[in-house]
């Protein structure tokens, strides 16, 4: 029986690398795991972490997550991609297309906080390494400011 069960447990998720990038009204997380080099940039995933009790039409939420596209080049544009929703408990989506065109990151704001970690993977310690792990040191950091 164990042996089925295993078998049918579906896919093990891949290990996240949560990056802490700052905190506003959100906490903003770069999963450098999800980091697909495209030329002089690529893509990352941000998770980011709503204050706890968050909710939204009855449903109690952990924040959400953007694709972004990135350049490390002269002018680090970045390009939020989508957004999507993650309840509490983990269950995601469906993600949202954010249409906005590409934009200068300018120093300062979460974007660019993103961009800096993005470019430069490996001068971060990892904060966390899984969502519920992001979650909770993301509501610590937002209780603090």
């Amino acid at each position: 029986m164990t042996l089925l069960a295993l078998l049918s447990a579906g896919p093990a998720q891949p290990p996240h690398r949560f990056v802490f990038l700052g905190a506003d009204r959100f906490a903003h997380y770069a999963d450098m795991a999800s980091l697909q080099p495209e030329g002089s940039g690529g893509r990352i995933r941000v998770f980011q972490v709503v204050e706890p009790d968050f909710r939204a039409a009855g449903d109690a939420y952990w924040g959400g997550w953007s694709w972004w596209r990135f350049d490390c080049g002269a002018g680090g544009k970045v390009d939020r991609l989508d957004f999507a929703a993650v309840r509490e408990g983990g269950a995601e989506g469906p993600a949202t297309p954010d249409d906005a065109p590409a934009y200068a990151a300018v120093e300062g704001g979460d974007a660019f906080e993103m961009l800096v970690a993005a470019c430069n993977p490996d001068d971060y310690d990892t904060d966390a390494v899984t969502l519920e792990e992001a979650v909770t040191h993301g509501r610590a950091q937002l209780a603090i400011n």
